[in-house]
């Protein structure tokens, strides 16, 4: 058990509220604030936007996105921290 986190969705239930980091299959990936989740792994983000090489290219804002179309999650202060090492 690390930080808490006994089964995979807890994770999710740990970031609510906060940033995430989300890779898309079409190798977009997208950060804002988690407000809400289901066991089918669709997610609803606030202020999100679209990332490219570390910069925003585009504001999306409130937004749905279908959990088949991800391929993971990351909350976003350790998606940061792993770029200053």
């Amino acid at each position: 058990m690390v930080n808490g986190i006994e089964r995979p969705l807890d994770l999710l239930n740990n970031s609510k509220g906060k940033e995430i980091l989300v890779q898309l299959k079409n190798d977009k990936q997208l950060v804002g604030t988690l407000l809400a989740f289901d066991i089918h792994i669709n997610i609803v983000m606030d202020n999100a936007k679209e990332m490219q090489n570390g910069e925003v290219k585009r504001n999306i804002g409130l937004t749905f996105l279908r959990g088949d179309t991800i391929i993971f999650i990351s909350p976003a202060s350790t998606a940061s921290e792993g770029k200053k090492e």
